[in-house]
């Protein structure tokens, strides 16, 4: 079944004109592809499964982890759809870009602010986020039930640490993109299976428990791989994810906190001086990255967002997304951010700019070529500009906040903001530095809008957004077939 459903996929690419037609392919595309009887050999779908696998040996243990990453990266059984299948291969960046102000379609004349009930994409994003939690759930549940004296302490607290991260980083997600969600704690179907929403804040409390634990448990290296690589979870990884989960919730102290906690680990991390440097694998300011296969007939060696952003525009086959009018303009001529970060391409006379912070795509990737970059979860930069909101939100020190803005613009090659800012003025200086040093990345516009409040105000008025839905827009549709299956979910309102 794959062959023809890359065969599809491909000649859908040839021939997408307009929105309708992008979401129905994709849909049906994705429809095909959850109704394959394989998905990955550990986890197994959630929806048969309701006794726990007792795991025996490190051994066994260690490998349904390794699943479960793979699986966030790579899809299903090596499979993703255009590279992009999974809300943590790809997908969240292109739909929450597109929903925000910062993706546009190339021949579109709207974008991903259209979202109907029945979107593909929300199916997509739902389903495989449940499946990594599922994964989690898998190993927390299977080593716990354990008494094998091969399955040793040290593994069991390193396999449940980095399992507790993997959910707390899925319902992130899930929470951000659809507000309340079943919170499914177990592989238990009997338990999960007609769950009703469980509010965010409370999803919130889980995903700070599990972190807390993770942090607790996993080693303040990089040991968990065996090759020293930063693609496993460490103690590092759960801490910057708590200091970005503590500022959304409010907690500006503790985010405070956590990112400097991060941000002192200066033996491991640090900001790479040549922009160019930063999304290689391994890379000193990746806090956590996903290793994607190189056996993807479509992607090749390239890393899910290179793969679909690297294309030859001038060619028929082009993928329909660029960088906005909106966003291009805000980078100084002199930031270099913009010579190392964004590239163009040429059509019908007018130059198309789009994200280059992958070097390896469509364009130049290689099936089972040499892996050069990985895909970057958690970077370093983010734990500066996470600080210095926070310290202002906080009502700390506005000069330290300032300092670390500029920590980020100086390696940019922008001016140093003055230390005279108001308040006001430096939270409008974070909203604009996060704009510029995270664009197309896991949708943090997306999401900052929504939490800062923005989204009304800088979105309604886009005129490729109008008419104006509505902003109901600003969470996601539950998909129709949940709800089908479980008579306990309610839709969003608006849908």
């Amino acid at each position: 079944m794959w062959p023809f459903v890359k065969f599809l996929i491909l000649h859908q690419m040839t021939i997408q004109r307009n929105l309708n037609t992008y979401r129905v392919l994709t849909g049906l595309m994705i429809l095909v592809c959850f109704s394959c009887k394989k998905l990955v050999s550990i986890p197994e779908p959630v929806d048969t499964m309701t006794t726990v696998k007792l795991f025996t040996t490190d051994s066994q243990a260690n490998s349904a982890m390794v699943g479960v990453y793979g699986q966030l990266i790579n899809g299903f059984d090596n499979s993703a759809i255009d590279g992009q299948s999974g809300f943590s291969c790809g997908l969240s960046t292109l739909t929450a870009s597109s929903s925000s102000d910062e993706l546009t379609g190339f021949y579109l004349n709207n974008d991903g602010n259209k979202l109907i009930s029945v979107d593909p994409s929300s199916l997509a994003l739902w389903k495989t986020a449940y499946q990594g939690i599922y994964g989690a759930n898998a190993v927390i549940e299977g080593i716990e039930a354990s008494t094998s004296l091969s399955l040793h302490n040290n593994v069991r607290n390193n396999l449940t640490g980095e399992a507790k991260f993997v959910r707390a980083f899925c319902y992130f997600y899930l929470v951000n993109f659809f507000g309340d969600v079943p919170l499914a704690l177990t592989v238990d179907f009997n338990q999960t299976a007609n769950m009703s929403r469980t509010p965010k804040a409370e999803v919130y409390a889980q995903i700070v428990k599990d972190l807390l634990d993770a942090k607790a448990k996993l080693p303040d290296d990089f040991s968990g791989s065996k090759t020293g690589e930063r693609i496993r979870a460490n103690k590092w990884a759960a801490t910057a994810l708590l200091a970005r989960v503590y500022l959304y919730t409010g907690n500006y102290a503790e985010a405070v906190s956590q990112s400097g906690e991060v941000i002192g680990q200066t033996g491991l991390f640090q900001l790479k001086a040549d922009l160019n440097d930063v999304f290689l694998k391994n890379s000193s300011e990746a806090i956590w990255q996903l290793q994607q296969s190189n056996k993807d007939s479509f992607r090749g060696n390239a890393t899910p967002e290179g793969a679909s952003f690297l294309v030859d525009i001038s060619q028929t086959n082009v993928y329909p997304f660029v960088l906005s009018d909106e966003l291009v303009p805000l980078f100084e001529d002199q930031d270099k951010r913009k010579k190392a970060w964004l590239t163009t391409s040429g059509k019908d006379g007018k130059i198309y700019y789009t994200p280059y912070k992958y070097k390896i795509g469509k364009i130049n990737s290689s099936f089972q070529g040499e892996i050069t970059e990985y895909y970057m979860a958690l970077r370093f930069a983010e734990q500066y500009l996470i600080r210095a909101e926070a310290r202002v939100l906080a009502n700390q020190s506005l000069d330290l906040a300032i300092a670390d803005l500029n920590v980020i613009r100086h390696r940019a090659g922008v001016n140093d903001l003055p230390s005279t800012l108001s308040r006001v003025e430096v939270i409008s200086a974070v909203e604009r530095e996060r704009r510029l040093e995270l664009f197309a990345e896991w949708g943090h516009r997306w999401f900052d809008l929504k939490r800062t409040g923005r989204a009304h105000d800088v979105l309604s008025v886009i005129p490729r957004k109008q008419p104006w839905s509505g902003d109901y827009q600003l969470l996601y549709p539950i998909p129709p077939v949940e709800i089908l299956n479980n008579h306990n979910l309610i839709q969003n309102p608006g849908y």
